[in-house]
């Protein structure tokens, strides 16, 4: 099989990109180890920046999304016993969208399938050769009839941190990474929103987060211990938790329901080196990870495409390699504003194993200051929607 892109990783990433390319008549092959239902039914979160929602409506993808999709105009950061909202709208002028990752992976999935391109699910890569080099590289791949072979002009790896195209593409030194020392307890439950937009809360006993789905759905987390146990925690022990780390608004706290899924999400931070390597490149979670805190991850994603596809754009149109060569440079100062963002969001609202006294009342002025400062609210609100799509 011979394609102009080939692209591992039916994700976010590699089904916004092939749905961008096909846009610009560049034709590509996603090649995706997992199963359609399984992509489909993986419960992930979703705060969706304006610059992803116009990129989803760039790629022909965001007919359910606008219809479906939750606008929200401010969050609310709860401590001390009391909710104190911060207008993300009068601050910044723009919004985020709340709008589940699978909801939307389904979108691409059908956008992608409407379109006739080329979508291979039960196709896990076994190896990546000849990318270094000035002719065709190839992607290695097993389906249900064997071994088989991609050759493309170029290879995409959007297939996550344990991919192998961050394997292939080596790195002369470590990538940055950070280990947090505690990690996220999910649930989904099918109750009315306790809230009309996000509550991040800060407590002595952890972080905890209510993020609203649907009217009917709603996605809640709280801090706990990296070897956790979802077994460990019914679903009573589960509410009483959530109801004790957020506070109470006009006497009225959080509405509980049937838990319909629990799992444990892990807190890292993760940065390649570099994200391009002769004719591979990497985007999404094969070249980054942030702690969910910031609710940057699906975000920066986004963002590492919309740049790979106006390189790739520049290239088959032009001859030009550039913007190719330039793709690192520019992804990672977004990368690494979002990582700070993040890094500094996750300090700021989780209770951390070591903290002594001292730390938790700095931690309680810098919340004081965030609410009660419109230049500091500004800064908060401007990192959250996310930086300008020129800002790269």
């Amino acid at each position: 099989m011979r394609t102009s892109v080939g692209i591992i990783g039916a994700g976010p990433a590699g089904l916004l990109l092939a749905q961008l390319l096909q846009r610009h008549g560049i034709d590509s092959v996603v090649l995706e180890a997992r199963g359609r239902a399984e992509i489909e039914s993986t419960v992930r979160a979703g705060v969706l920046e304006p610059g992803t929602v116009e990129l989803l409506a760039e790629a022909g993808a965001d007919a359910r999304l606008r219809r479906l999709g939750q606008e929200h105009r401010g969050i609310a950061l709860a401590f001390d016993g009391g909710r104190h909202r911060i207008d993300l709208y009068a601050l910044t002028g723009r919004a985020i969208t709340v709008y589940a990752q699978h909801e939307l992976l389904k979108d691409l999935i059908a956008a992608r399938l409407e379109a006739g391109g080329g979508l291979l699910f039960d196709c896990p890569v076994t190896a990546l050769e000849a990318f270094d080099g000035s002719g065709p590289a190839r992607i290695r791949y097993r389906d249900a009839g064997g071994e088989r072979a991609l050759e493309c002009d170029f290879i995409v790896g959007c297939d996550g941190f344990h991919g192998i195209a961050r394997q292939a593409l080596g790195e002369r030194e470590p990538p940055w990474h950070r280990q947090y020392p505690f990690a996220w307890f999910g649930i989904l439950a099918a109750t009315p929103p306790s809230a009309p937009e996000l509550i991040y809360a800060c407590h002595e006993r952890g972080f905890a987060l209510v993020s609203t789905r649907s009217p009917t759905l709603q996605r809640l987390y709280f801090q706990c211990a990296p070897d956790d146990s979802v077994d460990a925690w019914p679903d009573d022990r589960i509410w009483d938790e959530l109801q004790a780390r957020v506070p109470a608004a006009d006497g009225v706290g959080l509405e509980r329901g049937e838990i319909l899924h629990k799992n444990i999400v892990a807190m890292r931070s993760f940065v390649a080196r570099s994200l391009q390597r002769g004719r591979l490149f990497l985007a999404g979670d094969a070249a980054h990870i942030v702690p969910p805190t910031g609710a940057k991850g699906l975000n920066l994603a986004a963002a590492d495409v919309r740049l790979l596809a106006l390189a790739l754009v520049e290239h088959f149109r032009n001859g030009s390699e550039a913007a190719l060569l330039d793709y690192s440079r520019r992804a990672l100062r977004r990368i690494w504003r979002a990582e700070h963002f993040s890094w500094r969001l996750t300090g700021l609202l989780h209770a951390f194993p070591d903290a002594g006294p001292f730390e938790r009342e700095m931690q309680r002025a810098e919340l004081d200051y965030l609410v009660s400062s419109r230049a500091a609210a500004t800064s908060l609100a401007e990192n959250y929607v996310g930086m300008p799509r020129d800002w790269d």
